[in-house]
């Protein structure tokens, strides 16, 4: 679910509680949790709801001065309109843990981690080549990136957010780079 910096602001703030989507089927769940630009969201719930059942003020504990700006937002869309109420739970933890330099144990942990992922694979080890990629070319698109190894984007970018889950990566405005975590595991 993508949610603009300014709303996530907002809901980190408690000013937005909710968000509306029109979508085929929900990309998010009611016990979920998001994590996002300022921290952890938690999807509270999810339910359709008519259109015409939105209420002014459901449009501003969206984020939207006013309900005919929230319909604008929402028509041309395809699927179901529905109702997201969101909380902010909290930091996200791969921020601490990304500045975090492993001791030899927690190494020893991450290699660990890395070479059961290459293992899982189906085209073969991954990790090292993807992390010493990014390292490479700080700030360069997911797509070029993709490219250079022969992969679509979207895989692609799933490994870089298991990288990231470890606290070795970390997402700029335009691509990635090693956080101070995955520079120390790099070399």
């Amino acid at each position: 679910m993508l949610i603009r910096l300014n709303v996530l602001e907002a809901i980190r703030s408690g000013d937005v509680t909710l968000a509306f989507r029109r979508w085929r089927r929900p990309t998010v769940k009611a016990g979920g949790m998001l994590r996002t630009a300022v921290g952890v969201l938690a999807v509270v719930s999810v339910e359709p709801v008519a259109l015409r059942r939105i209420t002014a003020k459901d449009a501003r504990q969206a984020g939207y001065r006013t309900l005919s700006e929230l319909t604008a937002f929402l028509a041309g869309r395809e699927g179901d309109v529905y109702r997201v109420e969101l909380r902010f739970v909290g930091e996200d933890p791969r921020v601490s843990l990304r500045e975090s330099v492993p001791d030899v144990a927690e190494f020893g942990e991450i290699r660990d981690r890395l070479r059961r992922m290459d293992e899982r694979s189906r085209r073969g080890p991954w990790t090292l080549t993807v992390l010493r990629l990014i390292a490479e070319n700080p700030g360069v698109r997911a797509p070029a990136l993709a490219a250079r190894l022969g992969l679509e984007t979207r895989p692609f970018k799933a490994d870089v957010r298991k990288l990231k889950d470890l606290g070795l990566t970390e997402s700029l405005e335009v691509g990635y780079r090693l956080s101070a975590r995955g520079r120390a595991v790099v070399g």
